[in-house]
Parts: C-alpha cells; structure tokens; sequence
C-alpha cells in the first residue's frame, strides 16, 4: 500500500529487544557504580554489597548478573578495555597502506591513553591482596582472549589476505606486549611502540602480506590487497 498524499510513510527502524537493553542499562549502571567506589577505595576494601548499593539495586541481581565478586571483576576490567580498543582501532585504520606504521601508531595510541587514565593508574597500583590489578596480569586469561579476539578481527578486517592464524598470532602477541609494557613502563609511548613495531616488524610484513622496499631511502612499504573477482 502506497502512502497518500499529505501522510508521512512510516520508518522502519531496528529496535533492541527490551530484556537486552534493560540488562545492558543494569551493567552499565554496575559498572558506574564500581568505577565510582574505585576512586575512593582499593578493590580489596569493596563489597560487593557495596557496588549494589551505589548502582541502587539488590546483591542479589548483582550476583544473578555476574555469579560471583571475581567474575565481575573480570567483566569489569573487560568493559573498561573497549574504550581503548576503540582508539587502537582507529589508530590501525589510518594507516592501512602500512602495517607496520599501523602497529605502531596502535601500540602508542594504547599505552598513552591507558597511561594516562586515571582509573588505569588506580588498577594498576591495586596490586595488594584481593587487588584488582591480578585480574590484568596472573589472571588476566579472559582479558587476554577477549582483547586478542577483537584485535584480530581488527586486522582481518584491514588486511583480508592475512592468514587468519597470523592475525592471530600477530594479535596475541601485541596484546601481551601492550600488558606487559602497561603494567610496568619501560620508555615513553612513541619510544615503546616503535621498539615493539621494530621487534614485530619481519613477522607484520608475512603475516599481513607487505612488499618490503630492497632499496635504502625508497618509500614506505604497501600492504598487498586480495582482489575480489
């Protein structure tokens, strides 16, 4: 049926289901709420009664949410991450005719914005027992694949011809790189992430297909793309 002159033809727009989005508000508010109780406190001193509180619901749907303190934990730290995924993300986006500048400018782009965020700082300092900061580094596996996850489909996304072992491979070892160097500095951002794209740099050019120039002082190298037939 066709629209009438004067009427307004009706929009049809994707709308995310209510359970999904009542849940996503409920974590989000947790979230806040730990975030909050973190500038004041260390996580050993936090309840998870506390965290209930602030967010103004019951324990028990905290609990129903997360099962346990050391779950949340996790969720948590995971949450906190996406923000800085997003600018490794578009760090490796600006520079996709160069793989290795891409791992470079991400590297960077990660360890001064991480390096700077005050709640980073809180984490990483959180170090004591019941500490947060465990949940980064000796049991910080969920965090590791959850990161590495991301960044690989990061790099299948800008370089297609990757074998997708590589991108795994490349992604993995770029995540515990950027953790170990997070969590105790060894320069400053640029000088770090030029040392790590330097170590990377033969492994960055197979994984991701790049011609490397033979010739000293010619130009950059270019990523090789797969054409679509």
């Amino acid at each position: 049926m066709t629209a009438s002159a004067g009427t307004i033809p009706a929009v049809t727009t994707a709308r995310t289901p209510y359970p999904q989005a009542a849940r996503q508000l409920l974590r989000e508010t947790l979230f806040g709420a730990a975030r909050d109780e973190l500038q004041h406190r260390a996580w050993s001193e936090i309840t998870m009664s506390d965290i209930a509180g602030a967010a103004g619901v019951s324990r028990q749907t905290l609990y129903k949410e997360f099962g346990s303190r050391d779950e949340f934990a996790q969720a948590f730290v995971i949450h906190e991450g996406e923000r800085f995924l997003d600018g490794v993300d578009a760090a490796v986006r600006e520079h996709l005719d160069d793989p290795r500048a891409a791992v470079r400018a991400a590297m960077e782009a990660f360890l001064r914005s991480a390096g700077e965020d005050p709640l980073v700082r809180i984490l990483l300092s959180d170090d004591g027992t019941g500490g947060m900061l465990p949940f980064v580094t000796t049991q910080g596996m969920p965090v590791v694949h959850w990161a590495t996850a991301r960044l690989t489909a990061t790099i299948e996304a800008g370089w297609p011809q990757a074998p997708p072992p590589k991108a795994a491979l490349l992604a993995e070892s770029l995540v515990r790189l950027a953790i170990s160097y997070i969590t105790a500095p060894g320069g400053p951002p640029e000088t770090t992430a030029a040392q790590a794209g330097e170590l990377l740099g033969p492994f960055i050019d197979d994984a991701l297909g790049t011609e490397r120039a033979a010739v000293p002082g010619s130009p950059p190298p270019r990523a090789t793309r797969s054409r679509s037939r």
